[in-house]
């Protein structure tokens, strides 16, 4: 009897240990543990608009808190206005390692901060918050913890005026690859924008053969890929094989899928190339400040009309020259001129108005004018314009408006600055995107192969 008691007692104590030892009440030493540190990256600066609240600010990953013992662990993502925490609130938490913070969740913060995107409030529109992460065994939040360093996080609230039509902002998502620049390393990602359905984003872009994959904030953090090739999203998915050409692509991010179509809408017609015989349509430019879209062109004596992806599936001309679209309509007569040409499909009507047409001209493009009229761009915002994709060889180059050299802008110390009647540019031979900020006076020449 006393053998099976002492038994007995060292089997209820072994059985007692074991259970202690997962209860979330058990003490443990307090104790710092290694490797329960951020492992994201963080950007400079988070713009944040109240447009894109639902979007991804930033997902905060980091390694295992380990406290010694086998135990359930909790993650707490806290923020601070202060700095110090001493006002620290808890944003998320949970027992895996990652946490994704949204870009309304980063607003609360900011504006808590007294940060106000108002124009006219004398409260600041840019400023910081800090942000660190809390560990603790089991669920109770009682007894040890441990903390990372804190980050900080530099935030900006984007003004309510830099909507577009409808509320049309542009989002933290974007086209990257070798298909439009060369995975980050020719200039930013192609622009997503907003739609009137959250979490839906849609991009026009040219592309050329290769490889793309969706990302927010021109940063790794988030990627979207597709595994299978068959129209869905995962997490760091395989690329997306692509073939040459300009796209609307559709990002469903709540629905986990994308579609890709053939779009463009471009100029055509005895006017301008020849109704299609003398080069492709001159192509507009997706303008979201409006929801309309144009292009800068320049024009002869003659006919247009306005195509979808240059052909004759689908067409609009004018019945009765009221700048009306009319689906198959009659040609619109043009006198030869340079041009801004606007297509507005939410309200049925194009406009064509005189303007000046900033171009590409030079030894790298067409003989200085010798070879034809220069390469032209498009005004999307006010003062500035872009052009995609240009194929450029060895040689120099400058920009000029209308085919003239009346005004022309270089750039003396290539530096990216045009500065008037400036030194020629010289460039190698690629296909490049073309960006020009006349208010800013600067140009980029991403060159994506």
């Amino acid at each position: 009897m006393k053998k099976l008691s002492i038994l007995g007692l060292f089997i209820f104590a072994l059985i007692n240990f074991n259970s202690c030892e997962t209860e979330d009440d058990v003490v443990f030493t307090t104790q710092e543990p290694d490797g329960f540190v951020f492992t994201n990256s963080i950007l400079d600066n988070y713009v944040l608009a109240a447009g894109t609240s639902s979007n991804l600010g930033e997902r905060f990953t980091w390694g295992n808190a380990d406290f010694g013992t086998p135990t359930n662990v909790t993650y707490e993502l806290q923020s601070s206005v202060s700095g110090d925490f001493t006002d620290a609130n808890v944003v998320s938490s949970t027992t895996s390692n990652e946490i994704a913070m949204t870009i309304g969740q980063m607003m609360s913060v900011a504006t808590e901060a007294g940060l106000d995107a108002d124009p006219d409030s004398p409260a600041p529109n840019t400023g910081s918050f800090s942000v660190r992460l809390r560990a603790y065994p089991g669920d109770t939040g009682s007894g040890t913890e441990a903390f990372t360093d804190a980050v900080v996080i530099n935030v900006e609230l984007l003004e309510s005026t830099g909507t577009g039509e409808g509320g049309i902002m542009p989002a933290t998502w974007g086209v990257v690859g070798s298909g439009y620049n060369d995975w980050g390393n020719a200039g930013p990602d192609g622009q997503f924008y907003t739609t009137s359905t959250a979490d839906v984003f849609v991009a026009y872009v040219t592309l050329i053969d290769g490889a793309i994959k969706f990302r927010e904030n021109n940063d790794w953090a988030s990627n979207l890929g597709d595994d299978g090739a068959d129209g869905t999203l995962e997490d760091g998915g395989a690329d997306i094989n692509v073939t040459a050409g300009t796209y609307k692509i559709t990002l469903d991010v709540a629905g986990g899928t994308y579609m890709m179509e053939d779009f463009s809408w471009g100029v055509v017609g005895s006017g301008y190339n020849d109704w299609g015989n003398a080069g492709p349509d001159a192509k507009f430019y997706y303008d979201y400040t409006t929801d309309t879209f144009k292009v800068g062109v320049r024009l002869i004596d003659g006919l247009i009309k306005f195509r979808q992806n240059n052909e004759w599936v689908t067409d609009f001309g004018d019945v009765g020259a009221d700048g009306t679209l009319d689906a198959g309509g009659d040609d619109i007569p043009v006198t030869a001129g340079h041009y801004n040409i606007t297509l507005d499909f939410n309200n049925g009507v194009y406009t064509i108005e005189s303007a000046d047409v900033w171009g590409v001209v030079g030894s790298a493009y067409n003989n200085w004018g010798g070879d034809g009229p220069d390469f032209a761009l498009t005004q999307v915002q006010p003062d500035v314009y872009v052009g995609d994709i240009v194929t450029l060889m060895d040689g120099a180059m400058k920009f000029r408006p209308n085919n003239d050299w009346a005004t022309d802008y270089g750039d003396v110390g290539a530096d990216g600055t045009l500065d008037a009647g400036g030194d020629d540019i010289v460039v190698t031979a690629g296909l490049y995107r073309v960006k020009m900020d006349v208010a800013n006076g600067t140009y980029e020449l991403n060159k994506i192969q």
